[in-house]
């Protein structure tokens, strides 16, 4: 049985996150497998926890073959002839993560995606997204409270804090009651009435921003309802209204007079353009919680930030996906979980720290579900743990079909012994010359 080791994670200051906890890493080491984990002070789970469950805490992770990670590697972390699991965040071509991708072929190395573990339908089997929507829809209610303090109107929401800054989850969603009760007791002002919410998406991500959202006075209102101006009439200043947008809502086919079909838009996004920004003039805050790729339309541009849309209405736009000039073309740049939000100035084209000026304010963290990291490190696990077995046992000498590997694995596995594997071949036009 080959040795695993559990990795620190050392690209992210705030990344306090495990992709096993250590009753499961007692478990496993219960079943035969022999797992390690390499030194961390920074990590939700102590070493001491650890220790107590029986599994060996190291310096280093010399001597495993098998490592399991959660963020990307540094370059020159990278060990020869060794399989890694992690979201390596390189599917989409990502520029920044094209080195390590080059390194982990030249030492010939494997790597295994969790973002590509996936059932015979296509769907995700292992991810943090519940979490992103949890913690992206505590902070972006946090960022508005401050954002009408610096307006100078009082709200119920200058008592929110950020996620991070809770001891659990189950401390921030009373926090966001007592919001709720305040709401509902003395109502929000006349200068903020309708407040109205938007969430882009309905995956996994959305549900966790719905879920907090679903703590306070809530009004569903339809998109359609919200472009023919019967929010005032519907969402009092005791309640808050909420629009979930689904693809049909957000594009439509370049070809005058057809018809939307999902499956087609799936298929090739270029032949479909936004006509997203029509609802953001109606909007206090917008969730971004789609998965995006470069083909397809955009929710937010920035020639739009520059036009007549971009008016104080919109002041917290909530970029949980957080793809860097992606769907939110006014996302400039990912934050840290202690500081996560910027103002776009359409003017100079530039992110302005904090929350006063006259564009929206942006949260973009990219590690949002480490602002919740014993639960969302549970959550993880558990589901993790049942693949760990095949990770453990498979042999990489021969093909991969062959490995051993689970093939849910084999679908995942980006790079094998050192080559791209035939459905990530496209990523070799991306790879540093």
């Amino acid at each position: 049985m080959n040795r695993i080791g559990i990795r620190e994670e050392d690209m992210y200051a705030w990344e306090r996150r495990v992709p096993i906890v250590p009753s499961d890493a007692a478990a496993l080491r219960d079943e035969g497998i022999d797992l390690v984990v390499q030194r961390s002070s920074k990590r939700a789970f102590s070493e001491e926890e650890y220790r107590r469950a029986g599994v060996p805490v190291v310096e280093n992770l010399r001597g495993c073959d098998r490592i399991l990670g959660l963020k990307e590697l540094p370059v020159d972390a990278i060990a020869s002839d060794t399989l890694y699991v992690l979201f390596s965040h390189t599917i989409k071509g990502q520029a920044h993560n094209m080195p390590m991708l080059a390194r982990l072929i030249e030492r010939g190395c494997t790597l295994i995606d969790y973002e590509r573990i996936v059932d015979d339908a296509g769907r995700r089997l292992i991810f943090f997204g519940n979490y992103a929507g949890l913690a992206g829809m505590i902070d972006a209610l946090w960022a508005l409270g401050r954002r009408l303090s610096e307006e100078g109107i009082d709200s119920p929401f200058a008592a929110l804090r950020r996620a991070l800054d809770y001891p659990d989850l189950k401390a921030a969603k009373t926090a966001m009651r007592e919001v709720g009760t305040a709401i509902v007791s003395n109502g929000l002002p006349e200068a903020i009435s309708p407040l109205l919410i938007g969430i882009a998406g309905y995956g996994n991500v959305s549900r966790g921003a719905q879920e907090i959202l679903g703590l306070l006075p809530v009004r569903q209102l339809s998109p359609e309802a919200l472009l023919a101006g019967e929010a005032p009439a519907l969402v009092d200043r005791h309640t808050v209204g909420a629009v979930v947008f689904r693809e049909e809502h957000t594009v439509e086919p370049r070809a005058d007079g057809a018809a939307f079909h999902l499956e087609q838009f799936f298929a090739d996004p270029r032949d479909y353009r936004s006509t997203f920004e029509r609802y953001l003039p109606h909007l206090d805050v917008l969730m971004n919680c789609i998965y995006w790729t470069p083909d397809a339309p955009r929710l937010v541009t920035k020639s739009w930030a520059r036009g007549v849309g971009a008016s104080r209405r919109l002041r917290v736009i909530g970029d949980i996906s957080c793809d860097v000039e992606g769907a939110v073309e006014i996302t400039l740049k990912a934050t840290e979980p202690d500081d996560p939000v910027y103002v776009y100035d359409a003017a100079r084209d530039c992110a302005i720290p904090g929350v006063a000026g006259d564009g929206p304010v942006v949260l973009a963290v990219e590690i949002l579900p480490s602002e919740l990291p014993r639960e969302a490190s549970t959550f993880f696990s558990e589901i993790l743990t049942r693949f760990v077995p095949s990770i453990a046992s498979a042999s990489l000498e021969g093909e991969l079909e062959s490995s051993g590997l689970s093939r849910e694995l084999q679908r995942a596995t980006i790079v094998y012994r050192g080559a791209l594997s035939p459905p990530y071949r496209h990523l070799e036009g991306h790879l540093p010359t």
